[in-house]
């Protein structure tokens, strides 16, 4: 029965009536949202899609053909969008591991050509994860509190001295390789 009356909708926002699309939005906004958040795991990023779809939806409404209900083809748009940000965020982080990478080796490079020493210590540091590097770096280095890193860096102090074990831990296994 809903199929139905999506139909009717979906003839209308086709011949350009606004009022249709914003009826066919609140049908199925709370439906896609769901799913998208069942996806992600995250609020935030879960309303960006939605939306995201949403605006594609309106875009594209031309192409829809009617072989399906339209939630499913709300779904399929939702769902590439979501692996897209995926890639995307995998491109991301793989050129900033890129970047660190190279700017770990031209460091590494400067001080050997200033006759700095430098260890292969400071190199698989550098391969750290930010969020492991940084307590590490402000206990072993500057000599900070487990407590006012977890201030500093706005998480509990619990897990500051998780991460400083976890990194040290890494860094001990790869030394001894």
């Amino acid at each position: 029965m809903e199929q139905d009356g999506d139909i009717s909708l979906i003839h209308k926002a086709k011949l350009g009536n606004d009022e249709a699309f914003a009826l066919l939005f609140h049908r199925h906004y709370s439906f896609l949202f769901k799913y998208l958040l069942k996806l992600t795991l995250n609020e935030e990023t879960s309303k960006e899609l939605a939306q995201e779809t949403m605006i594609k939806c309106y875009t594209s409404l031309s192409s829809f053909k009617g072989e399906a209900k339209f939630s499913t083809w709300l779904i399929s748009i939702a769902s590439r969008l979501y692996i897209d940000a995926i890639r995307k965020q995998e491109r991301e982080r793989k050129k900033i591991d890129r970047i660190e990478r190279s700017l770990s080796r031209q460091l590494s490079w400067v001080a050997k050509s200033t006759a700095v020493e430098w260890s292969d210590t400071f190199t698989d540091f550098n391969q750290l994860d930010a969020d492991v590097r940084t307590p590490i770096l402000l206990h072993h280095y500057y000599g900070y509190t487990y407590e006012e890193i977890g201030r500093m860096l706005g998480i509990r102090t619990g897990t500051v001295k998780s991460r400083v074990h976890t990194g040290i831990q890494r860094l001990r296994k790869e030394w001894e390789r």
